[in-house]
Protein backbone atom coordinates (compact mmCIF):
# COMPACT_ATOMS: atom_id res chain seq x y z
CA UNK A 1 0.00 0.00 0.00
CA UNK A 2 1.21 3.44 -0.80
CA UNK A 3 1.21 5.91 1.93
CA UNK A 4 -1.23 8.69 1.10
CA UNK A 5 0.13 11.76 0.11
CA UNK A 6 -0.97 14.78 -1.69
CA UNK A 7 1.23 13.49 -4.48
CA UNK A 8 -0.16 9.90 -4.36
CA UNK A 9 -4.00 10.95 -4.91
CA UNK A 10 -4.72 11.85 -8.14
CA UNK A 11 -6.71 14.89 -7.80
CA UNK A 12 -6.10 15.77 -3.86
CA UNK A 13 -6.11 19.38 -2.92
CA UNK A 14 -6.77 21.20 0.41
CA UNK A 15 -9.95 23.21 1.05
CA UNK A 16 -12.98 22.57 2.51
CA UNK A 17 -15.71 19.93 1.62
CA UNK A 18 -19.27 19.12 1.97
CA UNK A 19 -21.86 16.06 2.25
CA UNK A 20 -23.25 15.34 -1.11
CA UNK A 21 -26.25 13.75 0.66
CA UNK A 22 -27.83 12.02 -2.66
CA UNK A 23 -24.98 9.86 -2.58
CA UNK A 24 -24.35 9.43 0.63
CA UNK A 25 -25.93 7.44 3.77
CA UNK A 26 -25.38 6.24 7.51
CA UNK A 27 -26.76 3.14 8.40
CA UNK A 28 -26.96 0.63 11.29
CA UNK A 29 -28.04 -2.70 12.47
CA UNK A 30 -28.25 -4.41 15.94
CA UNK A 31 -28.41 -7.94 17.01
CA UNK A 32 -32.43 -8.94 16.92
CA UNK A 33 -33.73 -11.68 18.68
CA UNK A 34 -30.43 -13.26 18.95
CA UNK A 35 -30.99 -14.49 15.49
CA UNK A 36 -31.40 -12.16 12.86
CA UNK A 37 -30.60 -8.04 12.68
CA UNK A 38 -32.53 -5.09 12.82
CA UNK A 39 -31.27 -2.61 10.41
CA UNK A 40 -31.87 1.20 9.90
CA UNK A 41 -30.67 4.55 8.68
CA UNK A 42 -30.65 8.21 8.96
CA UNK A 43 -31.81 10.17 6.85
CA UNK A 44 -30.87 13.82 7.66
CA UNK A 45 -27.33 14.13 8.58
CA UNK A 46 -24.24 16.99 7.67
CA UNK A 47 -20.76 16.35 7.18
CA UNK A 48 -18.11 18.66 6.68
CA UNK A 49 -14.02 17.77 5.72
CA UNK A 50 -11.35 20.16 6.01
CA UNK A 51 -8.16 18.50 3.79
CA UNK A 52 -4.85 19.91 4.51
CA UNK A 53 -1.79 19.67 2.70
CA UNK A 54 -1.46 16.30 4.17
CA UNK A 55 -4.11 13.75 3.80
CA UNK A 56 -3.84 12.28 6.94
CA UNK A 57 -4.18 15.81 8.89
CA UNK A 58 -7.60 15.82 7.68
CA UNK A 59 -10.36 16.96 9.78
CA UNK A 60 -14.36 15.52 9.78
CA UNK A 61 -17.46 16.50 11.59
CA UNK A 62 -20.31 15.08 11.50
CA UNK A 63 -23.81 15.56 12.93
CA UNK A 64 -27.19 13.05 12.02
CA UNK A 65 -30.79 14.57 13.36
CA UNK A 66 -31.45 12.06 15.67
CA UNK A 67 -35.62 12.10 14.64
CA UNK A 68 -34.85 11.06 11.07
CA UNK A 69 -34.43 7.56 12.31
CA UNK A 70 -35.64 4.91 9.40
CA UNK A 71 -36.06 1.16 9.78
CA UNK A 72 -38.72 1.32 7.82
CA UNK A 73 -41.34 0.07 10.71
CA UNK A 74 -43.00 3.27 12.21
CA UNK A 75 -44.02 1.89 15.58
CA UNK A 76 -40.00 0.69 16.08
CA UNK A 77 -39.19 4.22 14.84
CA UNK A 78 -41.20 5.87 17.24
CA UNK A 79 -40.10 3.79 20.18
CA UNK A 80 -36.39 4.72 19.05
CA UNK A 81 -36.85 8.29 19.29
CA UNK A 82 -38.21 7.84 23.00
CA UNK A 83 -36.27 7.93 26.24
CA UNK A 84 -35.93 4.19 25.91
CA UNK A 85 -33.03 4.73 23.07
CA UNK A 86 -32.43 8.17 21.58
CA UNK A 87 -33.90 10.57 24.07
CA UNK A 88 -34.80 12.96 21.51
CA UNK A 89 -36.57 15.57 23.09
CA UNK A 90 -33.32 16.23 25.01
CA UNK A 91 -30.62 15.10 22.47
CA UNK A 92 -31.87 15.49 19.37
CA UNK A 93 -28.35 14.85 17.45
CA UNK A 94 -25.31 12.64 17.24
CA UNK A 95 -22.01 14.31 16.52
CA UNK A 96 -18.61 12.77 15.65
CA UNK A 97 -15.53 15.53 15.55
CA UNK A 98 -12.38 13.47 14.70
CA UNK A 99 -8.84 13.56 16.46
CA UNK A 100 -6.58 11.77 14.19
CA UNK A 101 -6.58 9.80 10.39
CA UNK A 102 -4.12 7.00 10.57
CA UNK A 103 -2.95 4.51 7.71
CA UNK A 104 -2.85 0.73 8.68
CA UNK A 105 -1.64 -1.04 5.34
CA UNK A 106 -4.80 -0.38 2.74
CA UNK A 107 -6.63 0.43 5.63
CA UNK A 108 -7.46 4.11 7.10
CA UNK A 109 -8.83 4.80 10.94
CA UNK A 110 -10.41 7.70 11.57
CA UNK A 111 -10.52 8.47 15.41
CA UNK A 112 -12.50 10.71 17.21
CA UNK A 113 -15.50 11.63 19.60
CA UNK A 114 -18.51 10.28 19.18
CA UNK A 115 -21.50 12.06 21.20
CA UNK A 116 -24.48 10.72 21.78
CA UNK A 117 -27.59 11.32 24.27
CA UNK A 118 -25.01 13.80 26.17
CA UNK A 119 -22.63 11.00 26.43
CA UNK A 120 -18.96 11.45 24.61
CA UNK A 121 -16.62 8.25 23.89
CA UNK A 122 -13.74 7.49 21.61
CA UNK A 123 -14.51 5.91 18.35
CA UNK A 124 -12.17 4.66 15.50
CA UNK A 125 -14.19 4.17 12.35
CA UNK A 126 -11.95 2.16 9.84
CA UNK A 127 -12.41 1.83 6.18
CA UNK A 128 -11.16 3.18 2.51
CA UNK A 129 -10.66 6.21 0.75
CA UNK A 130 -12.36 6.22 -2.62
CA UNK A 131 -10.71 8.45 -4.96
CA UNK A 132 -11.14 12.48 -6.14
CA UNK A 133 -12.74 12.86 -9.57
CA UNK A 134 -14.33 15.70 -11.46
CA UNK A 135 -17.76 14.74 -12.04
CA UNK A 136 -20.29 15.34 -15.00
CA UNK A 137 -21.29 18.98 -13.34
CA UNK A 138 -17.44 20.28 -13.35
CA UNK A 139 -17.91 19.82 -9.58
CA UNK A 140 -14.75 17.94 -7.78
CA UNK A 141 -16.24 15.31 -5.69
CA UNK A 142 -14.70 12.87 -2.54
CA UNK A 143 -15.89 9.62 -1.91
CA UNK A 144 -14.80 6.80 1.43
CA UNK A 145 -16.65 4.27 3.27
CA UNK A 146 -16.31 3.66 6.93
CA UNK A 147 -17.45 1.65 9.58
CA UNK A 148 -16.90 1.29 13.86
CA UNK A 149 -18.90 -1.20 16.57
CA UNK A 150 -19.76 0.47 19.56
CA UNK A 151 -21.64 -0.86 22.50
CA UNK A 152 -25.06 1.16 23.08
CA UNK A 153 -24.90 1.14 26.74
CA UNK A 154 -21.76 3.50 26.61
CA UNK A 155 -24.07 5.71 25.73
CA UNK A 156 -26.95 5.45 27.86
CA UNK A 157 -29.06 2.77 25.49
CA UNK A 158 -29.64 0.30 27.70
CA UNK A 159 -33.50 -0.66 27.27
CA UNK A 160 -33.93 -4.35 26.48
CA UNK A 161 -37.03 -7.03 26.70
CA UNK A 162 -36.83 -10.96 27.59
CA UNK A 163 -37.80 -13.01 25.29
CA UNK A 164 -39.96 -15.35 26.44
CA UNK A 165 -37.58 -18.61 24.59
CA UNK A 166 -34.74 -16.91 26.24
CA UNK A 167 -32.61 -14.22 25.88
CA UNK A 168 -32.96 -10.32 25.04
CA UNK A 169 -34.35 -8.79 22.84
CA UNK A 170 -31.43 -6.38 21.63
CA UNK A 171 -28.00 -7.28 21.47
CA UNK A 172 -25.64 -5.03 23.00
CA UNK A 173 -23.27 -4.14 20.11
CA UNK A 174 -23.99 -1.83 17.18
CA UNK A 175 -22.65 -1.65 13.53
CA UNK A 176 -22.48 1.61 12.37
CA UNK A 177 -21.60 2.24 8.19
CA UNK A 178 -21.23 5.33 6.43
CA UNK A 179 -20.56 5.92 3.49
CA UNK A 180 -20.12 9.23 1.99
CA UNK A 181 -19.44 11.46 -0.93
CA UNK A 182 -18.61 15.12 -0.31
CA UNK A 183 -17.74 18.04 -2.68
CA UNK A 184 -14.97 20.57 -2.37
CA UNK A 185 -16.00 24.20 -2.07
CA UNK A 186 -15.45 27.07 -4.43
Amino acid sequence: MTTLSAETIPGYVAGTWKLDPTHSEITFSVRHLAISKVKGSFETFDVTVETGENPLDTKLTASIDVASVNTRQKDRDNHLRTGDFFAIDAHPTIEFASSAVRQDGDVLHIDGDLTMRGVTKPVTFSGEFGGIIVNGYGQTVAGASFSTKINRHDFGVSWNAAVEAGGLTLGDTVSISIDAQVALQA
